[in-house]
């Protein structure tokens, strides 16, 4: 299926269980406050996958 020189669906998936974790802290005090840092995990993702690939 994937090979290990393709990094971006890691780095993707990572950053939005970083994100996930950060929202979990705050799941409490606001449900949007938890939605935007999944979103913010996913674009973050989607921001340093091209700089990985550019290094490769």
């Amino acid at each position: 299926m994937g090979t290990d020189s393709d990094r971006s669906t890691w780095v993707i998936g990572g950053t939005t269980l970083v994100g996930l974790g950060v929202g979990l802290i705050f799941v409490r005090t606001s449900v949007l406050v938890f939605v935007a840092s999944i979103l913010i995990g996913i674009g973050a993702g989607l921001v340093i996958t091209p700089l990985i690939s550019r290094r490769q």
